[in-house]
């Protein structure tokens, strides 16, 4: 009888230590993201619902989308990418860093003209036009599809000898917009969402410039190889389509397909 007692003693706390050392693994996963500078408002919103239905939790780092490709490509332990265009992504899947068919367009961005300033932009390109300025800030055209944009628009409007003594470049569009919020530059290109709360421009003066003067920045997520088993980063990017995301990131005023 005793012998029986131990037996089931035993075999109920070999039990307890098999359940004990796989617990941590059950648990919910850890996601690291990689995202561009213009979306980060909007995503540290999305993250706050995401991690409240479920129980992952996200790491995010931001910077731009230029230098994101180049953290993996040379190895950083990111799980999925959101970039600020479609070209990195694509890169990434004919490279084999990302998977096949987990890349989609998560958001279509819209570009500014933007000044602290509350009167010196009249949601016309006048202040542009005038030169009556001292610096002009955008984000780098090489690293930052926004700030590619924003030379596009510059191009279109015959505009770029006259003004580009007159630029400052920020590493990516959170840098730009820093440098036009401090007033060290009168106005500049931004992202559109960083200057909108709910539909609305919350502070100084823009011109929101018409998307017939530069290329639709389409933004593609995508799934990178690293993250391929791990199922935070799956549902993370399945949350990016679902009617609540897509509602959150048409408030920090994006589009989406």
């Amino acid at each position: 009888f005793l012998k029986g007692v131990f037996l089931r003693t035993l075999s109920l706390w070999s039990a307890f230590l098999v359940l004990f050392s796989i617990a941590p693994w059950a648990q919910a996963d850890q996601v690291h993201v990689a995202v561009a500078s213009n979306f980060s408002g909007a995503m540290k919103s999305l993250v706050e619902q995401f991690e409240y239905q479920t129980e992952h939790d996200v790491v995010l780092s931001f910077g731009s989308s230029g230098k994101m490709l180049a953290q993996i490509q040379n190895g950083a332990p990111y799980d999925v990418f959101l970039s600020a265009d479609q070209a990195k992504p694509m890169a990434l899947e004919a490279s084999g860093e990302a998977l096949q068919d987990t890349r989609f367009t998560y958001a279509i961005g819209a570009l500014a003209l933007w000044s602290s300033d509350a009167d010196l932009i009249d949601q016309s390109p006048a202040a542009l036009l005038s030169g009556q300025f001292n610096k002009l800030a955008l984000a780098n055209p090489k690293l930052a599809p926004y700030g590619y944009a924003a030379s596009e628009v510059l191009n279109a409007m015959g505009l770029t000898e006259s003004t580009q003594a007159h630029w400052v470049m920020g590493e990516n569009i959170s840098q730009t917009y820093q440098f036009v919020a401090s007033g060290n530059a009168d106005l500049g290109f931004v992202a559109l969402s960083q200057i909108m709360n709910n539909g609305a421009v919350t502070n100084g003066s823009s011109w929101l410039v018409p998307k017939s003067l530069y290329h639709p920045i389409r933004q593609d997520a995508v799934l990178l190889k690293r993250g391929q088993d791990n199922l935070a980063a799956k549902d993370l990017l399945a949350f990016l389509k679902s009617p609540a995301a897509i509602e959150t990131i048409h408030r920090f005023g994006y589009e989406t397909e």
